[in-house]
Order: structure tokens, then C-alpha cells, then sequence
């Protein structure tokens, strides 16, 4: 008995045998964790990726796959011609084009006047900033669904400072146009523009206000030190927000439906007629068919997005850490 407590008083004095200790517990630990971000990241991965995943394999089934008992994931007749004809009905490649150039414009629109309303916010003094900026932060908050009958109202009896009236003349309906879209980003009031402003204000913050007193000595004026000294500096920023804006540009149906936009600029309204466009035209009325169609047609709408995000996603995460979005 006694030797046994000399063994175990050994055993707790011993320094190799206590450190091998701590590294084994560190060891089991540090396993765990892993193991637990492991299971983590795999159930967040499966529930954001099986539905994509699911749809992107069900594209490619044929009618016998469809109605198979044993196929799941794997088509046994893989067939392209969802693709084939999802492209004709949805007239893809061309309103695809249409639709690049629409929101393209509407995103060098807004960079442009978000980086100007943001460089005023983080480096001017004028009468009513806070309230000014109050009022950004509470287009951020409030949903614009609680908007939208003004903005339709508005838009569909269009008459600015009753001037038209005054003359004699009728209001203007600028629904169905791309009008009302242009208008609101250039005025600042585009979608999510409150967010964008949001970021410039705080990244221009961020930066050293040495960099504009070295350009002013130099006798360069505000609008040279604008584009000259801050823009290029503030590409981070720009990224982020060029990527947020044509991803939400390019997915928006809320102000699409609002404005009544044509299905020729806009690729989500002509996904949404597609159903009917097929049971129509090709009398396909089978619901678990036309839905192939329908996935085909989701494939190619998320398509473009997921090519750039591959191929910006390193500078985009960049833009992110430095942008004011973590500020």
C-alpha cells in the first residue's frame, strides 16, 4: 500500500509525465472542437446547399426519370432538353443582355452618387448632418414595403412640384419604363442605397484626413481630392458595394412588379411566367414536368451570380474586412 502511494506521489511529481498529460487533454480538446465545426459547418452546408443541389440534378431528368421509383439523385437518361427549351421561352440570352446593361448602369449610378453622399457625411460640417444622416440610417431600417404606395403613386401620376399642373398639363405615368429606377439612384433613393451610403460614410472615416490636407497644399480643390485622391483609395469599398449591387439589382422583383417593369429587361419576371408559358404554348400541364422546366430556368437565373462570386470572392472578402461594414 505504501509503495503504491510512493508510485502515485511519483506519478503527480514527475514534470515529463504531467506535461504529456496537459498535451493529451489539449489534444482531446482541440479534437472536439474540431469535430464540433466539423458536424457544424457540414448540417449549415447540407440545409443551404441540398435544395440548390436537388434542383440543379432534377434539371436534368427526362420524363422517365422524373416518374422513376429508384431514381433520386442520379438520372438514369440525363437529358438537356429542359435547358434547351427554357432558353427559348425565357428568350435568355437576350434579355440577359438587356438585363446586364440595366442593372450595370444603375450600379455605376450608385457607386458614383453613394461615394460622393458618403464623402460628404465623413468630411464636411453643414447645417442638419445628424438629422441628414438619421434619416439615412432610417431608409436602412424601415422595410420598403411600407413605401410602396407612395412610390407607385407618385410614379404614376408623376408631376414634380405640381409644375405640370400649373401649366396645364397632365401628370406623367412613368410605370412600365425604367424611368422610375434611374430616377430614385440618381437622386440617392435606389435600392439599398441608405446601406451604401452607410459604408463610404464609414470607411471615408476611416481614412487619414493627412491624405487630403497633403492634396490641398498641393492646391488641389474638393472635387480633384474627391476623384483623385479619395476614390482610388477607397476601392475596398467600391468592390463590396459593386457586388451588392448587382447581386440585389439583378435578384430584385419587389420595384420590378412595383413599376411594372418590362419582362424584357428583367430575367426573374420571365422565370415566373414560365409555368404558363409552357402549359400554353408546348401544352406541358403536368406539374412535376413543367417543374423541371422550372429548375432548369433557376440554374441558369443563379448562374451568372455564382460565376462572379467565384471569381471575385478573395477581393470581395477583403472589401468586406475593410469596408465599414465591420466598423
Amino acid at each position: 500500500m505504501e509503495s503504491l502511494k510512493q508510485k502515485l506521489r511519483a506519478f503527480n511529481t514527475d514534470t515529463r509525465l504531467q506535461n504529456e498529460k496537459r498535451r493529451m487533454i489539449r489534444w482531446f480538446a482541440s479534437f472536439l472542437m474540431s469535430l464540433f465545426r466539423l458536424t457544424l459547418i457540414v448540417g449549415i452546408s447540407y440545409v443551404i446547399l441540398g435544395p440548390l443541389l436537388g434542383i440543379a440534378v432534377s434539371s436534368f431528368f427526362s420524363n422517365e426519370d422524373r416518374y422513376s421509383p429508384v431514381v433520386y439523385m442520379i438520372a438514369q437518361n440525363p437529358t438537356l432538353d429542359r435547358y434547351r427549351l427554357t432558353i427559348t421561352e425565357m428568350n435568355y440570352f437576350s434579355v440577359m443582355w438587356n438585363m446586364l446593361v440595366y442593372i450595370c448602369s444603375l450600379t455605376v449610378i450608385q457607386i458614383a452618387v453613394c461615394s460622393m453622399v458618403g464623402y460628404g457625411f465623413a468630411r464636411f460640417q453643414f447645417p442638419l448632418k445628424k438629422l441628414l444622416f438619421a434619416c439615412v440610417i432610417i431608409v436602412i431600417v424601415i422595410p420598403s414595403h411600407t413605401i410602396m404606395l407612395p412610390l407607385y403613386m407618385t410614379f404614376r401620376h408623376f408631376d414634380p412640384f405640381w409644375l405640370f399642373s400649373l401649366f396645364g398639363a397632365e401628370p406623367m405615368n412613368l410605370l412600365t419604363t425604367l424611368t422610375p429606377m434611374y430616377m430614385m439612384t440618381l437622386l440617392g433613393a435606389g435600392l439599398r442605397s441608405g446601406l451604401y451610403i452607410y459604408i463610404f460614410t464609414q470607411f471615408f472615416r476611416g481614412l487619414p484626413k493627412e491624405i487630403e490636407e497633403a492634396a490641398f497644399v498641393d492646391g488641389a480643390g474638393t472635387m480633384y481630392t474627391y476623384v483623385r485622391v479619395m476614390i482610388p483609395n477607397a476601392m475596398p469599398s467600391i468592390l463590396t458595394v459593386t457586388i451588392f449591387s448587382l447581386v440585389w439589382q439583378y435578384n430584385d422583383l419587389f420595384y420590378a412588379n412595383l413599376f411594372n417593369l418590362s419582362n424584357d429587361w428583367i430575367l426573374s419576371k420571365r422565370l415566373n411566367s414560365l409555368q404558363s408559358s409552357l402549359a400554353g404554348i408546348h401544352r406541358i400541364t403536368d406539374p412535376a414536368i413543367s417543374a423541371l422546366y422550372v429548375y432548369a430556368g433557376i440554374i441558369l437565373m443563379i448562374l451568372p451570380m455564382i460565376l462572379i462570386y467565384v471569381f471575385l470572392q478573395r477581393k470581395f472578402i477583403e472589401g468586406v474586412e475593410r469596408s465599414g461594414i465591420v466598423g
